[in-house]
């Protein structure tokens, strides 16, 4: 008896392992093969400077307008007129919403959608008392160790700079595109582009524009920022999370300390927070996600392919696994994070009222509307009041990988980097691309700077910087874009 059950667990067992070979077998690489791009000649020490000037300029995003930072956007507008002449000769420049910018390079056939590359001209601020932490003046435009230093070398300028090298560059050829370009580069980002990309979106919109796609800043080219993966993958960012803020108030009477009642504001309010961060919404495997984990699973190392190309079986595992790591776990739910308690000013008064701000980050599917119910039935407290705050953004649509401007995106980064996988993402944070999801067919949102985990703090962070020798690839992935996208 024993001997006939240990033979039926052994039979099962090779069962299972044949049938998980057959699903590893059933997921050959889904990269595209294509010719590599011949290099063009770039002069990164030149254009490394040309960045280098722009980061100087401080055009930050502070949470009240500035006097100043208005003055260093409209420096900037000049600067870029003089650094890139050709560009400024040849497509017709707009300032929309104050500050911000609208080129257009008309192409031969109107005939055709347009396409618009998107970037912005804020940075964020330095966090006070960090400053010595950095070992470059954050608003110094350093060249240094084959790198260029400075806020917004990564976040946008990098980008806004390399679209318009790539623009002059082609121009120099005397390239002509078959299809309208758009180049929006708006002011505000930092602050919601509520004045910027908004303007330019209505006043596309207004004449009546539709886009082919849209591509703007997002997700990077991420080298060991995935555990089994051993080549560089280039994460298209095909939609991005929503974001609702949601104001939590706990009303109590006010009153002496030496008296307290039996029921407090910031006790009740204390209650209901810990409720809710211990009631997550439920994290799924799904989407976008599941997409990217299907694509890259046939190049990653075992267990994880294995595990990856049979998701029939192991996805509760998987789930686990990712779900354990921030950064993954916000890929797979919509976020609940406590971000600002208040209440009370005084160490003997019992406060009549407490408040507290919990950001969400909403996964596309879910909504504003199913968030707020979500809270309700996790406070289950019909005396703690809730309320949306302003500036709530559902979820944006999902692009498609099927349509032209990924395959584009794909075969670009394919031809350029060929050591590099390509594969769908989901942008956990905002763009200002998001306010131009009724003009476009698909909005993408992917810029090829690379980075390594250790790298990410650098973001919004202490010691900004790219190197040259990645932003010259910036400007021939954005220069290859343009050609191939419009010839």
């Amino acid at each position: 008896m024993i001997r006939r059950l240990t033979l039926l667990i052994a039979a099962s067992l090779a069962a299972l392992a044949a049938v998980l070979a057959i699903g590893v077998a059933r997921h050959p690489s889904r990269q595209v093969r294509v010719n590599p791009v011949p290099p063009v000649a770039i002069d990164g020490v030149a254009a490394a400077t040309r960045l280098a000037g722009a980061v100087r300029l401080r055009t930050i995003s502070f949470e009240s307008p500035s006097a100043d930072s208005e003055a260093e956007l409209r420096r900037l507008h000049a600067y870029l007129a003089e650094s890139f002449p050709r560009t400024h000769a040849a497509l017709k420049r707009e300032t929309v919403g104050g500050l911000s910018l609208l080129y257009e390079w008309t192409g031969r056939d109107p005939r055709i959608a347009p396409i618009l590359l998107m970037a912005h001209q804020d940075v964020v601020p330095v966090a006070p008392g960090t400053e010595s932490a950095w070992h470059a003046d954050p608003f110094g435009g350093e060249i240094r160790d084959g790198y260029v230093w400075g806020r917004g070398t990564w976040d946008d300028k990098g980008n806004l700079m390399a679209i318009l090298e790539a623009v002059e560059g082609l121009l120099a050829t005397g390239f002509v595109p078959q299809r309208t370009v758009y180049l929006a580069f708006g002011h505000d980002e930092e602050n919601g582009g509520g004045a910027g990309a908004a303007a330019i979106a209505k006043l596309l919109a207004g004449r009546g524009v539709h886009l082919e796609f849209v591509t703007d800043e997002g997700l990077l080219i991420g080298d060991g920022m995935v555990p089994g993966l051993a080549q560089p993958a280039a994460l298209i960012g095909m939609a991005e999370k929503g974001s609702a803020t949601l104001r939590l108030t706990a009303r109590e009477p006010p009153g002496h300390s030496s008296m307290p009642g039996a029921r407090s504001a910031i006790g009740s309010l204390a209650t209901a927070l810990t409720r809710l961060e211990h009631a997550p919404l439920p994290a799924s495997l799904r989407g976008v996600p599941a997409a990217m984990l299907e694509t890259l699973a046939p190049q990653m190392q075992w267990p994880q392919r294995l595990a990856l190309s049979n998701l029939w079986l192991t996805e509760p595992l998987v789930r686990g696994q990712l779900a354990a790591r921030p950064a993954t776990n916000a890929m797979l739910r919509t976020t609940t994070a406590l971000t600002v308690i208040a209440g009370g000013n005084k160490e003997n008064v019992l406060p009549g009222e407490a408040h507290a701000l919990v950001n969400f980050r909403l996964l596309p599917g879910d909504t504003i509307e199913r968030v707020v119910a979500h809270v309700r039935r996790a406070l289950d407290d019909d005396r703690i009041e809730v309320e949306v705050q302003p500036r709530a953004a559902e979820a944006s649509p999902v692009a498609l990988r099927e349509a032209d401007g990924y395959r584009l995106i794909e075969r670009t980064v394919r031809g350029l980097f060929p050591d590099v996988l390509v594969a769908p993402g989901l942008m956990i944070g905002g763009t200002d691309s998001r306010h131009f999801a009724a003009l476009a067919d698909n909005v993408y949102r992917f810029s090829p700077v690379r980075a390594r985990p250790e790298d990410l703090p650098r973001f919004h962070g202490t010691d900004e910087r790219i190197s040259i020798a990645n932003y010259v690839e910036l400007i021939r992935y954005y220069r290859e874009l343009l050609r191939a996208g419009t010839s």
